[in-house]
């Protein structure tokens, strides 16, 4: 007799709770922070951005279909606002078993219509990412029926394998922009500056970098082995891809571990839940839930569905062209979409790795005299480094957006970021949204009288020495401002942020 194909109910009810958290994650970190970032009022309003977009494309059909967002219909804090809650809402009934095709649906649109008008503030790769996997769990979701394990609508095994395909591309491209950008990863030294230098480190983060030489050296060649040779295992025969999912998912336990990288290990770790079908993860459930499953293990889509997937499949063979091109290039570039729905894209993390962290250091003064003996007072973030007391945060998957940003404009100068610039007069203006993406407002009495912004280099304490941090003063960064500077007033106004 043969013997039957492996089934997915098991994994796909796993899948979806942890894509519905991931969901989540990222509608509360948006809830949270939309005001303050992309708000009427905040430093990259969204309604000042399609206006530019309408200029450029024409207003109507041709701007929908260049920038598809819902939120053409209206770009008040109110409507965006009660849609990120709706967004938390529906991500929170997934995590609870009820998910469908609709549900799903609803769920990716409303989150790409929001990447669409964050403009720096939503272009890191995970959010296509989350895109990407969110459509995909689309096809993999009952159409209409909702529950755990619904009977009429067994797991298309061609979108679980689409979903390697995913983990696939985001592993290997990660392994490959590292091979041909930093000539630190080909020497096996880049993991003695990343755990200090990386956009927002943890505790472990510090315990990590005091380790010796031949450690990192031989973590840079771990990764090496997972981002380069495991990805091909997870397109490979059951056990290799059960074996392959187990070191992905370890590695990405370690990175978890190691820093504070937003949503994108988290949900890398969701993606290899991919790799195992149920008789792999059977032993994780009681008995009933067991005997259930195997009852259903015989089920196979209908032929309705055997046509919208292998549909979906064509569609992803077509767009997967240029992200193939794009690994295979001695050029390749990450974090990229070649298609406007972000439907399948191209990935890879730390192509480069900074030797030292610079930090840009807000700084405000009540002094009504701004000169050599004012007394400055900084603003602290919630997770960038500051204050060289505060012990690194933990804050992953959530995301903190303004000091991952921060983190970037730290490697050129002011010109490259004006919403600095208009970070600064929102706080001498004590801005209740501006404030709110702070850790605490220093001047709680009233705005300071002047802002700067100083650039210091950071470096871990070593162990025996007090403190998380020690820093110097490198050179100004942002010369200090005040509400009655001409230049700052015509400043804001060429950028449209002053009237």
């Amino acid at each position: 007799m043969e013997r039957p194909g492996p089934s997915y109910w098991l994994t796909r009810l796993v899948f979806l709770r942890a894509l519905g958290f991931i969901y989540l994650v990222a509608f509360l970190s948006l809830s949270q922070q939309l005001r303050g970032l992309i708000g009427a009022q905040g430093l990259l309003p969204a309604s000042l951005y399609l206006r530019h977009v309408e200029q450029e494309l024409g207003s109507g059909w041709p701007s929908l279909a260049g920038l598809p967002t819902l939120f053409w219909a209206s770009t008040s804090d109110a409507f965006m606002q009660a849609m990120s809650w709706m967004g938390l809402g529906m991500a929170l009934a997934v995590v609870g078993g009820f998910a469908n095709s609709v549900l799903l649906a609803a769920l990716w649109a409303l989150y790409l219509s929001f990447v669409h008008i964050g403009q720096i503030f939503y272009g890191y790769g995970w959010e296509i990412l989350l895109l990407e996997t969110g459509f995909l769990a689309i096809f993999l979701c009952p159409p209409l029926r909702i529950g755990l394990l619904p009977r009429r609508t067994p797991p298309p095994a061609a979108v679980i394998w689409l979903l390697r395909w995913v983990l696939f591309r985001v592993m290997l491209g990660a392994g490959l922009i590292k091979l041909r950008g930093d000539p630190c990863w080909r020497d096996l030294t880049c993991l003695m500056f990343h755990y200090e230098t990386q956009p927002l480190p943890n505790p472990l983060s510090w315990a990590l970098h005091q380790m010796p030489p031949w450690f990192h050296q031989m973590g840079a060649l771990w990764n090496h082995f997972v981002e380069l040779v495991v990805p091909f295992g997870l397109l490979g025969p059951r056990r290799v891809r059960t074996v392959a999912g187990l070191l992905q998912a370890a590695f990405q336990i370690t990175l978890i571990l190691s820093g504070n990288l937003s949503w994108l290990n988290w949900l890398t770790l969701a993606l290899c839940i991919a790799c195992f079908d149920d008789r792999a993860l059977s032993r994780l459930f009681p008995p009933g839930l067991r005997a259930r499953v195997a009852e259903l293990g015989e089920l196979r889509p209908g032929r309705a569905r055997k046509v919208v997937t292998w549909t979906l499949v064509g569609g992803v063979v077509l767009l997967s062209v240029n992200p193939v091109a794009n690994m295979l290039s001695g050029n390749q570039i990450m974090n990229t979409s070649f298609d406007r729905f972000h439907l399948v894209n191209t990935y890879g993390a730390f192509g480069s790795v900074g030797r030292e962290r610079d930090e840009i250091v807000l700084q405000g003064t009540a002094d009504e005299e701004v000169g050599d003996g004012s007394h400055w007072v900084d603003y602290e973030f919630p997770c960038k480094p500051g204050d060289v007391n505060r012990r690194p945060c933990v804050i992953a998957p959530y995301q903190v957006r303004l000091d991952w940003q921060i983190w970037f404009a730290a490697m050129s100068d002011s010109r490259s970021h004006p919403w600095l610039v208009h970070l600064a007069f929102k706080l001498l203006q004590g801005d209740e949204q501006a404030l709110g993406l702070m850790a605490s407002n220093p001047f709680p009495n009233g705005p300071p009288h002047a802002i700067r912004a100083e650039l210091y280099r950071y470096e871990f304490t070593r162990r025996g020495e007090n403190g998380w941090w020690k820093r110097r003063r490198i050179e100004p960064w942002l010369p200090p401002l005040t509400l009655e500077d001409p230049t700052l007033g015509a400043f804001l106004r060429r950028h449209g942020w002053l009237e």
